[in-house]
C-alpha cells in the first residue's frame, strides 16, 4: 500500500470515528419535558436557529368578556402563570443561557412577546452575550378588539432577533426578502394576520387547541430569513408545531420542546399533515419589480397562492411557477417577480404582473388581482 493510500485510509477511518462519537440529535422530533432540562442535554452549538415563544406572564385578574356577553378565549393557562417578575426573570435567563450555549456561532435566535414580557427579555438577551440585530413589529391585521374600551387596542407583538455576538456571521437572506416583498427592501414591521379560520387549531371541544398560535406565515417569512434548507431550528416552547410545521414545509430540520401531552398530539398530528414544497419552489432568483398595494409574497406566505401554483398568461402563451419567495420561474429558464418577468417574456419595457399573470379555478382562468382583492377585503372585515 502506497503512501497516499495509507494517507486516505486513516482520513476514512478518523472521519468514521469522529462521526461515530457525534451524539445523536432528535431531528425531526417532539421532546416532552421542561426546555431548560431538554436543551441541557444537548450538545454546544448544534442548531442553527431557535425560534421562541416564551410565556408571556400576562398576569391576567379575572374572566374577560366580549360585550354580547361571551367570554373570551384568554390565555389563563398554569404554563403562564409565575410567582413574581423576579421568578419570571430567572426562568427567562436560564433557557437563555442553554439556548446561547447550543447556538452555532453563526447561527440567530427569534425572541416573540407582547409588552407583558419582551422588555425584560430583551434585557436578558443582551446580558446573555445575545447581539441584537432587529426588533420586529408584528402588526396584526386583524387583532383581537379591546372589549373595555380603557385602552388603545393592542394591535402588534415584537419579535427580537439577535445574533450569538457582536461579530457574529449569521445568515441573513437579503435579496430573498427582498424578493418576497416586490423587490422592495423588506422594513421591520410586518403586517400579517393572526392565526384563525381553518388555520387555527382546536380541540375536541371546538375550543382553540393553544392560546396564543402563531399563524404559519410568521414563521415562514421568519426561517426564509436566516436559514437555508437543511438547516436545524429549535422551538424550546413547541406549543401547537407551528415551527415544525413551517420547518418541514421549506425543508428545514427541526426540534421541539414541549411539556404538555396536549400539545404533543395535536402539533405531531399537525406536523404529519404537513406536505414539504416541492424541491423546484425552494430557488429564488429576484428580479426588479413594480410596487403594489399589496406585496404577491404576503399571498404566497399566507398560502391564497402557494408555491408551487402554475401561473399563465389570459392567452395561455407562457406558462410559470411560483416559487416559495414569491419569484416565478418558467418553462425557458427565465425567472423573476411577477412584474419582470411578464416583461421579459413579452420583451416589454414594463408589465403589470397582476393582471398579465393568472390562476387556473374551475371556471377558467382568473387574474390574480382578484385574489389580492379579496385578500384585501377579508383584512378589511
Amino acid at each position: 500500500m502506497g503512501v497516499l493510500e495509507k494517507i486516505q485510509g486513516a482520513s476514512a477511518r478518523a472521519a468514521s470515528r469522529a462521526k461515530q462519537a457525534e451524539p445523536r440529535l432528535p431531528l425531526n422530533e417532539i421532546i416532552k419535558g421542561d426546555c431548560i432540562a431538554v436543551m441541557a442535554a444537548l450538545p454546544d452549538k448544534c442548531v442553527d436557529m431557535i425560534f421562541a415563544d416564551p410565556p408571556y406572564n400576562l398576569q391576567l385578574g379575572g374572566d374577560l368578556h366580549r360585550p354580547d356577553g361571551s367570554q373570551v378565549d384568554a390565555v389563563d393557562d398554569e404554563w403562564d402563570k409565575f410567582d413574581s417578575l423576579a421568578v419570571y426573570d430567572r426562568f427567562t435567563r436560564a433557557w437563555l443561557k442553554e439556548a446561547h450555549r447550543i447556538l452555532k456561532d453563526d447561527g440567530t435566535i427569534w425572541v416573540i412577546g407582547s409588552y407583558h414580557n419582551i422588555f425584560r427579555v430583551g434585557t436578558a438577551l443582551q446580558d446573555q452575550g445575545f447581539w441584537i440585530l432587529n426588533d420586529i413589529i408584528w402588526r396584526k391585521a386583524n387583532p383581537m378588539p379591546n372589549f373595555k374600551g380603557t385602552r388603545f387596542t393592542n394591535a402588534h407583538e415584537t419579535m427580537i432577533w439577535c445574533s450569538k455576538a457582536e461579530k457574529a456571521k449569521y445568515t441573513f437572506n437579503y435579496r430573498t426578502m427582498k424578493a418576497l416583498n416586490d423587490d422592495i427592501q423588506m422594513r421591520s414591521d410586518w403586517s400579517l394576520p393572526i392565526c384563525s379560520g381553518g388555520e387555527r387549531l382546536k380541540d375536541d371541544d371546538g375550543r382553540k387547541a393553544h392560546p396564543t398560535q402563531k399563524p404559519e406565515s410568521l414563521l415562514y417569512r421568519v426561517m426564509l430569513a436566516c436559514t437555508e434548507p437543511g438547516d436545524l431550528v429549535l422551538d424550546p416552547f413547541f406549543g401547537t408545531g407551528t415551527t415544525g410545521a413551517v420547518a418541514r414545509r421549506l425543508h428545514r430540520r427541526w426540534i421541539g420542546i414541549e411539556r404538555e401531552d396536549a400539545y404533543i398530539k395535536v402539533a405531531s398530528e399537525r406536523i404529519e399533515a404537513t406536505l414539504p414544497l416541492d424541491e423546484s419552489a425552494m430557488l429564488s432568483i429576484p428580479e426588479k419589480k413594480a410596487v403594489p398595494r399589496v406585496a404577491f409574497g404576503l399571498l404566497v406566505e399566507s398560502g391564497l397562492i402557494p408555491p408551487g401554483t402554475m401561473l399563465t398568461d389570459a392567452k395561455r402563451r407562457w406558462r410559470a411557477w411560483v416559487r416559495a419567495d414569491g419569484v416565478l420561474g418558467s418553462e425557458c429558464g427565465a425567472s423573476g417577480s411577477i412584474h419582470g418577468l411578464g416583461a421579459k417574456l413579452q420583451d416589454a419595457p414594463s408589465c403589470n404582473g397582476w393582471s398579465f399573470w393568472h390562476v387556473e379555478i374551475e371556471s377558467g382562468l382568473e387574474p390574480i388581482d382578484a385574489v389580492r382583492q379579496r385578500h384585501l377585503t377579508q383584512m378589511g372585515d
